[in-house]
């Protein structure tokens, strides 16, 4: 057993001892949850060492067999693109311990245990590489989730858990069904295998076949991160999920279905991504504008961030669809940018809503006169969040409007109307939410910071300013990583942008 498999392995027995504890011993659940996932926490930061010591590539690889007939094996690895996919799942699972110990205060056995089941699917969604695998690490990320919205939500949880449940369901049938009839032309569910034998012409597709397989995958993972028009699903579980709920979701699960995209179907489907490029950008564009124009009307707060979240993913899919290295680059950054920027917004969305019970942004106003600390640190992620320069957002979002300008401009130039509009409304929310005069009901009710919740945030607040800084820590092993995609993901056609005078002029027929 390497190091791998003991961060996979850790969550899953968390889960069996919570549950195994005494229900009436309530602070001993969550000493216990607490422990557990901070230790996850620092052993998956010994993942890392091989990608600063020995450069990149696959690391702690394990390959053994599982079932028989039909032939599935246990093979997990860690490459530069899962390595901080894994990261953020394992740091925000202890960051929604604690910003739960107040709030959760029925089943609280059971809210943890599902807390950490979460956690082991999501990171094995991230380093399997046997499809079948993969699959089952996908289905077990919809059980905790469905649960935690549908008992510990608020008034139309049932609703919301069930739409959820249905939406990823509907996808993921699409995506078994293609990984049968991918075992039967290749004769194996491993991922690396059939990589391989698609590169070295021993399985071919028709176009039929490859464009059928290819939207199989696709919809299964634009459903999940969501790109428009699949979204629908996602404010309604926003809303209603707790806060740790909306964490975890908007920080970590949606990134699985981008995620997908960039493992599975580019370089399993090269031409069939590339022949559907065009019209999934402008799906990517209509959710970046879109998102923003329906989050500035918002009257509630989650919903709200829950649009954001529909927008600035819209900026994920248009960088994995400009195929060059800057727009998967800034694709990837993006993702865990919006997995910190995020994160810490339902965070703080959710201790407003302990203090005063309302996400109805119109019962604030004036917050910063009785909690000024809660004001700034909500102040400076409003900021990371619209991409203001030194802090993370801004460098996954210049990078994609990078990457798109390079094949198309008119991309570039709807893309950054978004960027636009994420400033307007975040920071109209923080102006109507924090500033003026405050009510004297709302004095009461409102107290600043606690310990407890600062603690939480803080590790947030320190990689918004890290990654929006001093992008070489995080950089190199995502390169290496989408570069090998890249290689991939070649059809014989390459997409350049030359400089003819004044005008850029773009040339998709290029042939080497």
């Amino acid at each position: 057993m390497n190091l791998l498999d003991l961060v996979l392995a850790l969550p899953l027995s968390g889960f069996i001892l919570v549950l195994a504890l005494p229900r009436r011993n309530e602070n001993l659940t969550r000493i216990v949850t607490l422990v557990l996932s901070l230790g996850v926490f620092a052993l998956s930061m010994g993942l890392t060492i091989p990608f600063f010591t020995k450069g990149n590539g696959n690391w702690f690889v394990t390959d053994v067999p599982w079932i028989k007939n039909p032939e599935i094996r246990y093979h997990v690895a860690l490459d530069g693109l899962s390595l901080w996919l894994v990261i953020l799942a394992t740091l925000l699972t202890p960051i929604s311990v604690l910003i739960s110990w107040k709030y959760i205060a029925s089943r609280v056995k059971e809210f943890y245990a599902f807390l950490l089941l979460l956690e082991f699917g999501l990171i094995g969604v991230f380093v399997a590489l046997d499809l079948f695998l993969f699959y089952v690490f996908w289905e077990v990320c919809l059980v905790p989730m469905y649960f935690l919205i549908g008992i510990w939500g608020h008034e139309r949880r049932i609703y919301a858990a069930v739409k959820f449940f249905l939406y990823t369901m509907a996808g993921s049938v699409l995506m078994l069904a293609a990984i049968i009839y991918l075992y039967i032309k290749a004769g194996t569910f491993d991922y690396v295998n059939i990589v391989d034998l698609i590169e070295r012409g021993r399985l071919v597709f028709t176009p039929e076949e490859q464009l059928a397989l290819f939207l199989a995958f696709f919809f299964a993972f634009a459903i999940k991160v969501p790109l428009f028009p699949f979204h629908t699903w996602l404010p309604d579980a926003h809303v209603e999920a707790p806060t740790a709920g909306s964490v975890m979701l908007a920080s970590v699960m949606l990134k699985m279905g981008t995620y997908g995209i960039l493992r599975f179907c580019l370089p399993l489907f090269p031409q069939a991504s590339r022949e559907c490029a065009p019209w999934i950008v402008t799906l990517a564009i209509i959710g970046i504008i879109y998102g923003a124009l329906v989050a500035m009307v918002q009257p509630n707060m989650k919903k709200l961030v829950a649009y954001s979240s529909v927008s600035h993913l819209g900026f994920v899919v248009l960088g994995i669809f400009s195929f060059n290295q800057n727009g998967l680059d800034g694709a990837v950054y993006q993702m865990l940018s919006h997995g910190i920027s995020t994160g810490a917004l339902f965070m703080l969305v959710g201790y407003l809503y302990e203090r005063t019970h309302s996400l109805e942004i119109k019962d604030y106003g004036g917050v910063a006169t009785p909690a000024p600390v809660l004001s700034a640190v909500f102040l400076i992620t409003t900021l990371a969040s619209i991409g203001l320069p030194t802090l993370n957002n801004f460098v996954g979002e210049y990078l994609v409007l990078q990457g798109s300008a390079q094949v198309n401009f008119t991309w570039t130039v709807l893309a950054a109307i978004g960027v636009i509009l994420s400033a307007c409304y975040m920071l109209w929310l923080y102006q109507r939410a924090f500033l003026g005069e405050a009510a004297e009901s709302l004095k009461e009710h409102m107290h600043d910071i606690k310990p407890r919740e600062f603690v939480a945030a803080l590790p947030l607040l320190i990689l918004m300013v890290w990654m929006g800084s001093y992008t070489k820590t995080f950089l190199p092993p995502i390169s290496a990583a989408n570069s090998r995609i890249l290689e991939q993901s070649k059809t014989g056609i390459e997409v350049r942008v030359e400089q003819r005078g004044p005008r850029r002029v773009a040339l998709s027929e290029d042939r080497p």
